[in-house]
């Protein structure tokens, strides 16, 4: 099993480190559990069937216990002794030889006791369970960990009328009536698994059902279960379930493989969605939608997420982790795999683009960072305290980058070969991350991939984000363009030295008189992409008879998560955005022309215009552009964030980046008025809802318009936009555009915000994933004069506000603490204060959401001074805490060391 390993202390935190991994001493077959399930005290019946390993040295069997009353074991029928070693269950007489055994284990648990939320717990009068990576330890005494996969029986019993709906992972096989008013219901799982998929639901629920055919021709019944009052909010999801289906029969050729997948919504989990066998559960967030309550962005979590938890069916359930470093194995893949499903359903080639620059952004303005922190870690890391820990953007997002350049590197067709290798290898087991690479490598051997394999498995051992510096060289009478490469990466925690990475570079030449997209010569093909393989530490690249000067489009679709340094005038940046073929690069000259004026202003100290008028006219250019792809538009006119600036400079003073931000926000709506005023004239009536890319741009279009002439308005003291933009909020027939025109009153700072503000909780305050929306906008609201944290204090002292449960937590004070830097960092430390205060009331109850909010300091360091000082104090205050969870401790130490 894993060992561990203890610092200095006796109270020192345990890490685990990966390269002492070692197979199980025992074996565990079959697991019968039978559950009596009541809120104050549930009984537990574990009989499993074990064998020893005979792969490992004879050694006591060590089971993973966690706040559980012990009451019974037994061995082959008989009683048997034991020990307790902390928290573990300790056997040390058993059978010898390999034969199999029975090991019967009698337990009590809690579950209303249980605010963790790990485990077996209750919400809202009913029982769910979230096991992963670590919480079936909390339901029975079990070897806790991925390796260890088993085939699973289930009885569940309950009060009829209390849990008339009674749910466990695979096929339903028996129920039926006990006495004394309650029932029971039976389940098996016809595939093994992990402890971590395990999974149980019962309670007062209410079901949508569809019945589909699978191309195969097998029949199956699909079901999205909700509390009674929420099932007009399902359709959606149950669509994106029927077309996830469909998708990864038709794109991978991997079926449904049980007669029933359930979804069951809960408002109280801690995560997004969890990919149980069979019995997915998920956060109600992602869910609940109508168009009354849900924005468009809801409805495109639903199905990216709804996709994601289906795609691990298999890419994480059939082939698991051997080992909780693996968790990119599933998690990085299954996010590669449901962007591709996203993108796969949009019929415009714009709509997949701008699915991709959402994607990246995500990815730039919260991965980025991390590689640059005190968190920073390999996609496989190399040690870990608290595995909750590790649930991260580096770990999904550039996991699924990774995937992404394996794709790259063998193509579409290519890469689907390796997955039915893989599949073909491993079904059934749990395996590493190299497995995976090799499978893909393998079914492509005259690919980069196979060539360099050894070489690009370092995205999954080296942390820290790469960058590539180029430099283009034009020879006018040789009709030559030479680009110079070269790759670096910073030192991170525990790693001073970089070897060079694999980085595939998607290259084009636009015309920089003409615009025009350049044949590409001299590089093996004649089209107008190229794609460049950089491996050494510098590399160059010649393109044959270029007519005339040109300008590099380098890192085209963002083929790879680096950081380009290229030395672009505004002429090119300009050339770009206007004519650039590639959607990505387009986009990607606006950003960086705006980030360009953002960090001069922070240099030079102006609070004058900040925008030059190039920059002013180009972004006419984009909104009055004809043929341009709304949501495109949308994208391109949102400014770079206040956190991606930030992480451009090396001395962050927020509250300056905030005022320079405004300025820029304020310039766009004030030279651009009439262009807005058009734009929203002509987006603004959309006819009947459709949640469609093509009306969902449309709408955020509009939006936005609305939020600049607000903006204008309250900057010139003219009445008549925030009056417009008020009547739109009460007449909207959906919550995007209702949403959007309250966003910009809020936004602007308008009188008629507080108004706006009341009916909408009026108007909602029955339903909690809306509300959440309400307490999120007020909590991040730009700041004005300090005015944003005394309102988020009064928000905790709502009657509406619960701390316990983590969407509402999340909703106030982490759009505070985390997505509103601006209000956050103070000079006077109360937003830091605030934090610790919060950090250490929500780890006495819930330490997993108490260290993500704690993850809100990662970057403390680079603050100018006064944040600096007043933020490590923050944190030292945390640190001090004697009994702080391992789960926060890693994390503020991490920040802290040196």
């Amino acid at each position: 099993m894993l060992q561990s390993f203890k610092g200095d202390g006796a109270n020192a935190p345990v890490a685990i480190q990966r390269e002492a991994y070692s197979a199980p001493a025992f074996w565990i077959d079959t697991v019968d559990l039978c559950f009596d399930l009541d809120p104050a005290k549930t009984r537990v019946l574990n009989k499993m069937t074990l064998r020893r390993n005979p792969d490992v040295p004879a050694q006591a069997l060590r089971l993973d216990g966690e706040e559980l009353n012990l009451a019974r074991v037994l061995v082959n029928g008989a009683g048997t002794s034991f020990k307790m070693d902390g928290d573990k269950l300790v056997l040390e007489n058993l059978p010898e030889g390999t034969e199999p055994f029975a090991l019967e284990i009698f337990t009590t648990c809690l579950p209303s006791k249980n605010t963790k939320l790990m485990g077996l717990y209750v919400s809202n009068d009913s029982f769910f369970t979230q096991c992963e990576a670590e919480g079936f330890r909390r339901i029975t005494y079990f070897l806790d960990r991925p390796d260890v996969m088993a085939s699973y029986t289930v009885t569940l019993r309950a009060d009829k009328a209390k849990f008339p709906v009674l749910l466990s992972n695979g096929n339903l096989v028996e129920q039926g009536e006990l006495e004394d008013g309650r029932h029971f219901a039976k389940w098996v799982d016809p595939h093994k698994k992990p402890c971590y998929l395990f999974a149980l639901v019962a309670g007062q629920l209410v079901c949508r059902e569809q019945r589909i055919t699978s191309r195969a021709g097998h029949d199956h019944l699909l079901q999205v279960y909700v509390r009674p009052g929420d099932m007009d909010k399902t359709e959606h999801a149950m669509n994106s379930l029927m077309a996830s289906v469909a998708w990864d029969e038709a794109r991978f050729g991997l079926p449904l493989d049980l007669e029933r997948f359930m979804i069951v919504a809960t408002s109280d989990f801690n995560m997004g969605a969890m990919e149980n066998k069979g019995l997915n559960i998920f956060n109600t967030k992602y869910v609940l939608a109508n168009q009354a309550t849900a924005t468009d962005v809801d409805y495109s979590n639903i199905e990216s997420v709804v996709g994601h938890e289906y795609f691990h069916n298999w890419t994480g359930n059939r082939i698991t982790c051997r080992d909780w470093f693996q968790l990119s194995l599933k998690e990085g893949l299954t996010v590669f795999r449901d962007q591709e499903f996203s993108q796969d359903l949009c019929a415009e080639a714009s709509a997949r683009a701008v699915k991709r620059i959402e994607d990246v952004r995500v990815l730039r303005t919260a991965q980025f960072p991390e590689d640059a922190g005190p968190m920073a870690h390999p996609v496989r890391p190399d040690s870990y305290i608290e595995i909750n820990n590790f649930y991260t953007v580096t770990i999904y997002e550039k996991g699924a980058e990774v995937v992404r350049m394996m794709q790259t590197l063998t193509g579409r067709a290519g890469f689907a070969r390796g997955m039915k290798l893989y599949f073909a290898r491993f079904d059934g087991q749990a395996v590493t991350c190299d497995d995976f690479a090799q499978s893909i490598a393998d079914a492509n051997p005259e690919s980069p991939l196979a060539t360099l394999l050894p070489q690009f498995k370092r995205w999954y051992s080296q942390a820290g984000t790469p960058r590539v510096a180029a430099r283009g060289e034009y020879n006018a009478d040789a009709q030559t363009y030479t680009l110079h490469l070269s790759q670096s990466c910073a030192a991170t925690p525990g790693q001073s030295e970089k070897q060079p990475f694999v980085i595939p570079l998607s290259l084009g030449l636009v015309g920089a008189a003409s615009g025009a997209a350049l044949p590409l010569h001299g590089t093996g093909s004649a089209g107008e992409n190229h794609l460049f393989v950089l491996t050494e530490q510098s590399q160059s690249i010649t393109f044959d008879n270029v007519a005339e000067e040109p300008v590099p489009s380098i890192l085209r679709g963002f083929s790879a998560p680096v950081v380009l340094d290229f030395d672009y005038s505004d002429a090119q940046l300009l050339t770009l955005l206007a004519h650039d073929t590639d959607a990505f690069n387009r986009w990607e000259a606006g950003q960086r022309l705006a980030l360009r004026s953002a960090t001069a202003a922070l240099a030079s100290g102006t609070n004058g215009p900040v925008l030059n008028a190039a920059y002013v006219e180009a972004m006419r250019a984009v909104l009055r552009h004809p043929t341009l792809d709304a949501a495109f538009k949308e994208l391109v006119l949102t400014l770079p964030s206040e956190t991606y600036i930030a992480e451009q400079i090396t001395l962050v003073e927020p509250q300056r980046i905030h005022t320079v931000r405004e300025s820029m926000r304020l310039q766009l709506a004030s030279e651009l008025h009439a262009d807005w005023e058009q734009t929203f004239a002509d987006h603004q009536d959309n006819g009947a809802y459709s949640p469609d890319p093509l009306s969902s741009g449309r709408r955020a279009l509009a939006g936005m318009a609305l939020n600049f002439l607000c903006l204008a308005a309250v900057a010139s003291g003219d009445a008549l936009w925030p009056g417009k933009t008020l009547q739109r909020f009460k007449d909207a027939g959906n919550m995007t555009d209702r949403f959007n025109a309250l966003q910009a009153l809020v936004g602007s700072g308008h009188e008629l915000a507080a108004p706006a503000l009341a009916r909408f909780h009026s108007l909602f305050k029955d339903e909690a994933l809306v509300l959440d929306k309400w307490f999120a906008l007020q909590a991040g609201a730009p700041d004005r004069g300090g005015n944003v944290l005394p309102a988020v204090r009064q928000l905790l002292a709502h009657p509406d506000f619960n701390l316990r449960n983590p969407n509402r937590a999340r909703s106030v004070i982490f759009s505070y603490c985390s997505g509103n830097p601006g209000g956050f960092h103070r000079a006077d430390a109360a937003g830091y204060v605030f934090w610790s205060e919060r950090v250490m009331e929500l780890d006495s109850f819930n330490p997993q959401v108490a260290a993500r909010l704690a993850r809100a300091m990662d970057r403390w360091k680079r603050l100018a001074e006064p944040y600096r000082s007043a933020a490590c104090e923050a944190l030292k205050r945390v640190a001090a805490k004697p009994d702080l969870s391992n789960d926060v401790r890693e994390v503020v130490e991490r920040a802290l060391a040196d």
